[in-house]
């Protein structure tokens, strides 16, 4: 498991500087407009995709957080401040997300 804080972090700004640094490689020749799939827009974010948020304060609401990379992901919901947000509530959420059934956009 990898645990992942990003504080001061700004999805749409994270957004933008990926979509900056594709075009700067298709204007450099290092990549055509054609190549530009998913996966290259998730490897100039952070990488990888998130599995599990975890919002806490009673907010239900992705608050410009993980804009691309929660796009499967499950969202767990406490009523816990993040100072407060120990280690029974991280396994209380990670035992309601082993319980969920996982789609990823599939229907049925």
């Amino acid at each position: 498991m990898e645990l992942c804080l990003a504080l001061s972090y700004g999805g749409r700004e994270a957004l933008t500087e990926a979509v900056q640094r594709i075009v700067n490689r298709v204007q450099a020749g290092t990549l055509s407009a054609e190549q530009v799939n998913e996966d290259v827009i998730t490897h100039e974010l952070t990488g990888r995709d998130v599995d599990l948020v975890i919002r806490t304060s009673g907010e239900y609401r992705v608050s410009n957080f993980l804009l691309w990379e929660s796009a499967y992901a499950e969202f767990y919901f406490t009523e816990k401040l993040w100072p407060e947000f120990g280690e029974a509530d991280l396994m209380d959420a990670l035992g309601a997300f082993q319980r969920r059934e996982r789609r990823f956009g599939l229907v049925a």
